[in-house]
């Protein structure tokens, strides 16, 4: 018996008779998945006969007394472009492919343009018509279920669309539609910071009395200023041309403030540099590049605002527009506002002026001086998208029943600190949405968290690892799920990664099962040493020398769990691990740290293995 898919349009009462109504998703561009039957809903007059027509088929049906309507279509295969007509309202452009739900955090969104020096190329050549994508905005519901999502459009991806698609699904995408050659449809429900319990229903979230009775996320404190902005109110302002320095010190870009000098300070720091530039050089397109900075930044060249930032995370790239730059003297200025933790410039990224034909470093020495200083004045407010259930609210029931080919998964950076329930909130969210959507198989495939972190040089606990190593054991519990390893992906400095495409690929290529990195299967004590079995999946395995010569990053802990460093090696296509400090180990873990940066067992895949935690029974 087949089973039908719905496409719910929100309930709204119509005025005028002969109008119908659709969902946001069905509209220009839309994809529907193949080869299953679909069933279209809408709203239009109480009575009100509906007539749609594609692909040489006519459905007909007749709304009720309250005005709702549905049709039922059959399977189609894929194809298009078609156009469906349903009574006055005609949709061109119509696809049918393989549509993925992609959601979770900001790394799911994390647009193109974020990423567009690191992929120039890439964008350049993604023109794909047939591959579609539809973002929905941000919206959340602490108690109801919504019925319909905000206004948005399906968007065909060529060299301007892409640089607003999520680089993860354009690049899964990308690797799906050259293997396949079938269209691709991507719904990104993705937003930033939000924690996993507000992915779920509430039927859902009931097992979970915790999160259940939890409607609301605290906010970061909110400050209040206690001194206006000299740099500002004074009779000439610090970033005009003709302002005389007086009283800045020294300071040098990278670094944080903290750690140069202003201990605790929360307000508005100001930076000033001069440089030299000829005439030759100021002919030439300018971009400043400012790494990232932390909390918010304006930046002016020659008294002239060129850009600003109002949060931590995105990369500072701006365009110096021709005639700002001049021969001779050229002035720098940087406003920087930071509200809690280190204010200032983040380390090991880009720092320069880049003309057409060189790069000057803006790294090293810089002035100072602070602006404003703020009082702390802790305040405790919602952030009503991250109550539990309220984006499954806000931005999945809309969808629901709408069929899919699967879903895509990178979440967890905002539930590290209660690693500990991962596993079965994952567990759970895969479940939940399967039943959902009704189609109890759909793959589900999500991304391991990748490194991000200061490095550590003796064995740690890590909430990272802890929760990576629940995210590792959900695979085995959740059928038709796969887990993307993507720790040597990460950033230390930086939790949005940069390094999308092998992400989104690796992605595309867990839909069709190719081989990964090693799996841990069994271990077994011998004597004082473990020995650890992998899946033969991928090959032999392989010490990725790119890094060091000798495996890396294995510990081995006795009964009391105090885990040491081990020595480890490679025999007989196992790895044996042991440590003279550890007599009878009980314990071995591989990659456990927040960035265990320098973990190197691969195998002929060249892909990293991850992280895990192994008990070795009596």
């Amino acid at each position: 018996m087949h089973r039908f898919i719905t496409i719910i349009l929100f309930s709204i009462t119509l005025n005028t008779f002969g109008q119908i109504k659709l969902p946001a998703l069905v509209g220009d561009n839309m994809v529907l998945q193949r080869d299953k039957p679909t069933t279209i809903l809408g709203w239009a007059s109480p009575g009100e006969k509906i007539r749609i027509e594609t692909r040489n088929k006519v459905i007909k049906t007749q709304s009720d007394k309250t005005g709702k309507w549905t049709a039922q279509m059959p399977a189609f295969s894929a194809g298009g472009p078609f156009d469906m007509r349903i009574n006055d309202v005609l949709i061109h452009n119509v696809l049918w492919g393989d549509v993925w739900l992609c959601a979770g955090q900001s790394n799911m969104v994390l647009p193109m343009e974020r990423v567009k020096e690191l992929y120039a190329e890439e964008i350049k050549k993604a023109q794909y018509p047939q591959i579609r994508n539809f973002f929905i905005p941000t919206v959340s519901s602490k108690i109801q279920e919504k019925t319909d999502l905000p206004k948005s459009i399906w968007q065909e991806t060529n060299p301007q669309s892409v640089l607003s698609m999520g680089a993860v699904t354009y690049f899964f995408a990308q690797k799906q539609f050259e293997k396949n050659h079938i269209p691709i449809g991507i719904i990104n429900a993705s937003v930033g910071g939000s924690p996993i319990e507000s992915w779920l229903s509430l039927d859902q979230l009931k097992q979970f009395p915790a999160y259940a009775q939890d409607t609301t996320r605290v906010q970061a404190a909110a400050v209040t200023k206690s001194l206006p902005d000299k740099g500002l109110t004074e009779s000439v302002k610090w970033f005009e041309t003709n302002y005389q320095p007086q009283g800045w010190k020294n300071y040098f870009i990278p670094g944080f403030w903290e750690d140069q000098g202003l201990g605790n300070l929360n307000g508005v720091v100001w930076f000033r540099k001069e440089i030299e530039l000829t005439a030759e050089q100021v002919n030439q397109p300018a971009k400043i590049f400012m790494g990232r900075i932390v909390d918010a930044d304006e930046m002016y060249v020659n008294g002239t605002r060129i850009g600003n930032i109002t949060y931590q995370y995105p990369p500072r790239r701006y365009e110096v527009k021709p005639g700002i730059l001049h021969p001779g003297k050229n002035i720098l200025v940087i406003r920087v506002s930071n509200q809690a933790g280190k204010g200032g410039f983040v380390p090991d990224k880009r720092y320069e002026l880049q003309l057409s034909n060189e790069s000057l470093s803006l790294m090293g020495p810089w002035q100072y001086k602070v602006g404003s200083v703020w009082n702390p004045n802790p305040v405790v407010s919602t952030a009503q998208m991250y109550s539990p259930t309220a984006l499954y609210n806000g931005m999945i029931a809309p969808l629901v029943p709408y069929s899919l080919r699967g879903i895509l998964w990178y979440q967890g950076e905002s539930n590290t600190s209660k690693a500990q329930d991962y596993k079965d909130l994952l567990k759970a969210l895969a479940a939940n949405w399967r039943a959902k959507f009704q189609q109890p198989e759909l793959p589900f495939i999500y991304a391991q968290l990748p490194g991000f972190g200061d490095r550590q040089f003796l064995p740690v606990e890590s909430n990272w690892a802890q929760l990576r190593e629940a995210q590792r054991k959900a695979e085995a519990e959740i059928p038709k799920s796969k887990m993307v390893v993507a720790l040597d992906l990460g950033e230390w400095n930086d939790i949005h990664p940069l390094r999308k495409k092998p992400l989104g690929e690796r992605f595309a290529d867990a839909v069709t099962q190719e081989p990964a990195g090693p799996q841990i299967a069994k271990a077994k004590r011998k004597e004082n040493k473990i020995e650890l079995e992998f899946k033969p999946e991928g090959g032999p395995l392989k010490i990725d020398k790119s890094a060091e010569n000798e495996l890396q990053y294995f510990t081995i802990a006795g009964k009391d769990r105090k885990f040491v460093w081990a020595k480890a090696y490679i025999e007989n296509n196992k790895v044996i691990v042991s440590s003279d400090e550890i007599s009878e180990p009980y314990f071995v873990r591989y990659a456990w740290a927040d960035n265990p940066e320098g973990a190197n067992l691969t195998n002929e895949t060249a892909l990293p293995t991850g992280p895990f935690e192994i008990e070795i029974k009596p």
